[in-house]
């Protein structure tokens, strides 16, 4: 079937890193009128399901990872001025407010895990490095976010993670977000402890937490 071709080649397109295969099946399925959504869907999202693992078990390195986003980015200029609002109502998985926090300016990992939760469909707010308990907040009730998420890669640094979740606490608007965070000296434990909603030990794992929170969300 056509249909399932053209979702191959943009899955294999991002996989095998060839951004001609990309532009040309993106341009394709416009072609043939196919929903854009599907070709996301079904295509480029897979693909960069199968890098982010490569990169996890270290099959590939930060080069080839960049490439494949940038890759899935272009092909996504194609397909975007053919989606509805509809079709972008129904597909978005949720808004996430991201940001290494106060007095740490590591920036890596959580830009891994801000491209990664793009990919799997969430709208991503990049906070950057350095970033102000007051300036997530705001940043999250501005945006109307699901979840904060808060990388910490110094065991100095980790107390701010904690910080929020007691100004969320002290203000009644613990509810309002799910909060997960991540960062080298971070763990399972350290969440439970401060009282975060998830923990991502590694980029794969923050997307898959953020995912189950946003499917709990829905049935509360």
């Amino acid at each position: 079937m056509k249909k399932e071709k053209i979702f191959e080649d943009l899955l294999k397109a991002v996989v095998e890193l060839d951004e001609g295969k990309a532009q040309k099946a993106a341009n394709e399925l416009i072609r043939e009128k196919i929903a854009p959504v599907e070709g996301i869907e079904k295509g480029l999202s897979k693909g960069m399901r199968i890098i982010g693992e490569k990169f996890e078990k270290m099959e590939i390195y930060l080069p080839e990872l960049l490439m494949a986003s940038d890759i899935f980015n272009k092909a996504m200029h194609v397909l975007e001025p053919h989606i509805s609002m509809a079709d972008t109502d129904k597909t978005r998985k949720g808004t996430v407010i991201i940001g290494t926090v106060r007095g740490d300016i590591h920036e890596i990992g959580k830009d891994i895990v801000t491209m990664l939760l793009g990919t799997a469909g969430f709208t991503v707010h990049n906070l950057g490095k350095d970033v102000a308990t007051s300036t997530f907040l705001e940043e999250a009730e501005k945006n109307k976010a699901d979840i904060i998420a808060m990388s910490s890669l110094l065991t100095t640094t980790m107390m701010a993670q904690k910080e929020l979740i007691e100004v969320l606490k002290d203000t009644g608007c613990r509810d309002k977000y799910m909060v997960m965070i991540g960062g080298a000296p971070t763990s399972k434990e350290w969440a439970e402890e401060i009282g975060a909603d998830g923990y991502g030990r590694t980029a794969e794992d923050a997307v898959s937490v953020a995912l189950e929170l946003m499917n709990k969300k829905k049935y509360l």
